[in-house]
């Protein structure tokens, strides 16, 4: 502020705030204008004067604003009289409702940094103006925003009328903007059926909800309710339709239904059953296990079994048994963590009768010696005793054994299987597993994927555990809602397929009606969402080409059993002979 014939002239830079986003209210300093005039009240007006510029005079702590082209040159001031007028005054911390407030009784609105120091002013027009510019962007940009989503879209005020309505909501509900807009929702859907009235209501939000508006009708749906200042003044829906994913998805459960169906009767049929009949899914990862444990069918190679608990390592493990061994081979399975230490030997060797106090007077056959022409399975062999990881290899380097309190020596002729999952290497260098003995089993090994590093397969997992489940209970399953599927696909599964194996029997459990639904799942696997998306395999094809690969094995290996006789395999299939030709016929 500079002193100019006896009157003070504001040369200040235009203040700027945040950056401007026209579509926004602007920032009171993104309003402020500092082109005006601070008089001295006892002084006279000066010789010249911009008509341009307002003048500010204060006087008994008022301040007072005119025009200059409205004052007399070299007049004394008199700010009880025409054109001088009070202005109201605020400080530069003030929000632009407290300005626009003020605005609405005086013309202008000076501006001061503390008190008695001037900054700037508002004027109410140019306030006005800024703000009505801004609307009028802000409408722009709704009404094209609107006109270019491709999904439903309707907002509702508080009296429940009908203010947006897009051509999405026009596709999905068959109903005119023209017909729906300034009209009550009520007119047009059920009241239980409306969640945005629900919304405007309640005040609850939705988050991607399976949603029924119609009988032919199943869309995900979000709501709002609108806020003003803390009092609701409307809600908004935005739907997405998904009628054709959930008849797809209910295709696909039936479909799964006959396929695994006849994947049971062929088994009971077929002199040798597919080893990999309980492994379900298709992911390359997958592919990749069962294509190593077909090339150990000519070997006697000891396998160890990697993977996370819960990823089905016993089956693998059966597969491994079924690839190499005769039909009536034994598989004897020994869970390591869950023997006494004092009991591992005599559980492993067996012993002669009276070897021991409270030993069977007969005396008992040991694992190994079940095990005989078979394959004798240790689980969680990471938790073997030291003690015995010393008579194991030695089982395993000479061939030969003593049962406990025996005095002769057993021949030993089984292949071993073992699984763990923890790391056998670390707890060697703790010295809680033998190194010799890690090497012996380490030959083979197979590390098989958690269920989060296959997640596509979760699908026909889900499915297969839900026809095991339905018969068991007796309660069949009429559909799955869309969104449980969803969770099923973005949860982690960190417990694996035991994890989802136990989630599909509460779904089946609850499912009284015969519809699997979200509210059912177990609370971890309610509304979970990745932060990674999931990653397929390049070679994964459409659901469709999916079950018609998994139909076409089933119709090949049916004709290979009945040896090239195609009404033969049609009668196994269950199938006419004239469909079995229209399917080989695709």
């Amino acid at each position: 502020m500079r002193k100019c014939s006896k009157f003070y002239t504001l040369e200040l830079p235009l203040l700027k705030g945040m950056i401007e986003l026209n579509h926004k209210l602007p920032a009171l300093t993104e309003l402020i204008q500092t082109n005006l005039r601070i008089f001295n009240a006892q002084e006279l007006l000066p010789p010249q004067l911009d008509e341009t510029i307002p003048v500010f005079v204060q006087r008994q702590a008022t301040w007072y604003v005119a025009n200059s082209s409205h004052l007399t040159v070299n007049l004394t001031i008199d700010c009880t009289q025409a054109p001088w007028e009070p202005a109201a005054v605020t400080t530069l911390d003030s929000t632009l409702a407290d300005a626009i407030h003020l605005l609405a009784t005086h013309n202008y609105l000076l501006i001061e940094k503390q008190p008695g120091v001037p900054i700037g002013y508002l004027h109410r027009g140019a306030v006005i103006q800024a703000i009505f510019s801004s609307y009028e962007i802000l409408e722009a940009y709704f009404e094209t925003m609107i006109k270019t989503m491709d999904a439903s879209i309707s907002v509702i005020d508080e009296k429940a009328r009908v203010m947006v309505w897009t051509e999405g909501a026009e596709r999905i509900f068959s109903l005119k903007a023209k017909e729906t807009i300034g009209r009550p929702i009520t007119e047009f859907f059920p009241l239980e059926m409306l969640e945005t009235l629900k919304s405007l209501q309640s005040g609850q939000s939705l988050y991607r909800h399976q949603h029924q508006p119609r009988e032919d009708l199943v869309v995900l749906i979000n709501t709002n309710p609108i806020y003003l200042h803390d009092k609701i003044i409307g809600a908004v829906a935005a739907e997405t339709d998904i009628t054709s994913q959930v008849r797809l998805n209910q295709e696909l459960l039936n479909a799964n239904k006959k396929v695994n169906h006849l994947q049971q009767e062929m088994a009971k049929l077929s002199p040798t059953p597919d080893p990999f009949a309980q492994i379900k899914g298709t992911s390359l990862p997958i592919r990749h296990i069962k294509s190593m444990i077909q090339k150990l069918s000519a070997t006697q190679a000891t396998v160890l079994i990697t993977g996370e608990s819960g990823v089905g390592k016993e089956l693998f493990a059966k597969a491994v048994h079924d690839v190499r061994e005769g039909s009536n081979a034994p598989f004897i399975a020994i869970n390591c963590g869950a023997i006494s230490p004092t009991l591992f030997e005599s559980e492993l060797f067996g012993y002669e009768k009276g070897a021991f106090s409270g030993a069977d007077q007969k005396g008992k056959k040991g694992m190994i010696e079940l095990a005989r022409g078979g394959t004798l399975f240790l689980d969680e062999v990471g938790e073997m005793p030291l003690d015995m990881q010393v008579k194991l290899l030695r089982v395993l380097q000479e061939k030969k054994y003593y049962s406990v309190g025996g005095t002769k020596q057993i021949e030993a002729d089984f292949r071993v299987v073992a699984a763990t999952n923890k790391n056998l290497e670390e707890l060697v260098k703790e010295g809680k597993f033998r190194q010799d003995l890690f090497y012996r089993l380490n030959v083979v090994t197979l590390k098989i994927p958690p269920l989060r590093e296959r997640i596509e397969d979760t699908i026909e997992l889900a499915h297969f555990f839900l026809y095991e489940f339905s018969l068991r209970y007796n309660r069949p399953i009429h559909a799955i809602s869309q969104n449980v599927m969803q969770n099923l696909l973005q949860y982690d599964w960190p417990g694996n397929i035991r994890e989802l194996r136990n989630a599909i029997e509460r779904l089946v459990v609850f499912a009284t009606d015969g519809i699997i639904k979200e509210e059912d799942l177990p609370y971890s696997l309610q509304g979970q969402t990745k932060q990674v998306p999931i990653e397929l395999p390049p070679d994964l094809f459409s659901l469709q080409e999916e079950i018609e690969a998994h139909e076409r094995r089933v119709i090949l290996r049916a004709i290979e059993l009945e040896n090239g006789n195609k009404q033969a395999a049609a009668k196994r299939l269950g199938i006419s002979r004239a469909t079995l030709y229209n399917k080989l016929g695709k």
